[in-house]
């Protein structure tokens, strides 16, 4: 069950929370190329400003965690859905290039698979006081697997627009206007927001910033960067991108390859905790992310469209267990009070890293070099995950 009943109120407000804007962020992946092109850009100026959005979120994701311990958690998800709801009306509104690089990197859409905003770290920091050891992990991996599933079924709505074009609406209105309902369900999530108790329930020290557990948090963060920057050069709108470019794939049959792709990343986050709780977290972490990133290599070389289509739907089956069992690493091997701080100083170079490759991506892609994206990435996860093993095996956590 996604909601048992043991699941605490405020829980459950922060999962319908990332189910809703997990649905907007499916379909914005796929249509931001698409809008970009249907606008007059190039490949590069599309890779830009995926690059921009990325490190909007990494600077706002730092803010908090420098000076988010001076405020409560419900005041700035207020302001992060408020900022929401503002960037899909102004991206809707734009079609110069500059004011559109403005918003990208003031607001919160997010061109990858994953959550990256500055939602991650409030979140992160409230559903860790809601359960301990195993349940955390359980919460971690709920949170996680209603971002997947509800993205999967925001990519299937990426075909609206080619739909409402057969209705004869000009195909650029209609791209307009799902970045209209996008900041529509943030006003959604503000009122939602609105619902959770101004002083948590459960006793809990304040807020802190960084203290005793500064070095080991320093060097996830390092090494996360790598996974990330690897990461950012296959996010989801440059790889709706390569299928555009690459096999001509339309908007509606890219939309259900992100849908099945987004269910088997979902159920794989399924599986998670129960792989967590036979191998460990550490090993769950790396020994599923690895194969992954063989079969995103073997996509770069496949010949045929079925082909790429089969090894990347591999990649998704297994790509995304090291999402929640990285979150609950993370609050496992800090005390409870630097908690925020460590999921922003961990979220924040993973952002940066992230917000350096699209642009680099769209230049390779530009450059005719359509598979190097995706080598380079699978090359450099790859390293990421020995590299994290070697580090941290001996590591103990959190009982």
């Amino acid at each position: 069950m996604i909601f048992p009943p043991d699941t605490p109120p405020e829980a459950r407000l922060l999962l319908l929370g990332r189910g809703l804007r997990a649905f907007v962020d499916g379909y914005v992946a796929v249509l931001l190329p698409a809008y970009l092109l249907a606008l007059g850009f190039g490949t590069w100026e599309v890779g830009l400003l995926s690059t921009v959005t990325l490190l909007g979120s990494a600077l706002a994701t730092l803010a908090v965690g420098t000076w988010g311990h001076r405020f409560h958690h419900r005041a700035m998800l207020l302001a992060a859905a408020g900022l929401m709801a503002f960037t899909g009306l102004a991206f809707a509104g734009s079609s110069a290039f500059w004011p559109l690089f403005l918003v990208a990197l003031v607001g919160t859409l997010n061109p990858s698979s994953g959550d990256v905003s500055v939602f991650l770290p409030l979140e992160h920091a409230r559903l860790a006081v809601a359960a301990e050891g195993p349940a955390r992990v359980t919460l971690f991996a709920r949170y996680s697997l209603i971002g997947a599933l509800c993205a999967a079924i925001g990519a299937l709505a990426a075909a609206v627009p080619d739909g409402l074009a057969g209705w004869g609406i000009v195909r650029l209105d209609a791209l307009r206007g799902m970045f209209v309902a996008y900041g529509v369900v943030g006003l959604g999530v503000l009122l939602l927001y609105r619902r959770l108790p101004k002083a948590t329930a459960v006793p809990e020290k304040p807020p802190a910033p960084l203290g005793p557990s500064r070095g080991i948090v320093l060097r996830l963060a390092a090494l996360f960067s790598v996974d990330a920057f690897a990461g950012g050069l296959v996010v989801n709108s440059l790889l709706a991108l390569w299928l555009f470019e690459r096999f001509g794939l339309s908007l509606a049959a890219a939309g259900a390859f992100f849908f099945w792709a987004g269910l088997l990343s979902a159920t794989s986050q399924l599986v998670a905790p129960w792989v967590a709780r036979h191998i460990g977290l550490l090993n769950t972490m790396v020994f599923t992310h690895i194969p992954s990133s063989l079969c995103l290599i073997g996509a770069a070389f496949a010949p045929t469209l079925p082909l790429a289509l089969g090894l990347l739907f591999m990649r998704s089956a297994l790509s995304q267990m090291d999402v929640p069992t990285r979150s609950a690493y993370v609050m496992a091997v800090v005390t409870p009070p630097e908690r925020p701080a460590a999921a922003s100083f961990t979220a924040v170079p993973r952002s940066l890293a992230s917000a350096l490759s699209p642009s680099l991506g769209g230049a390779l892609f530009a450059a005719g070099w359509l598979g190097a994206p995706l080598i380079a990435c699978g090359v450099l996860k790859i390293a990421y995950d020995l590299a994290l093993l070697y580090a941290f095996r001996r590591t103990s956590l959190d009982p």
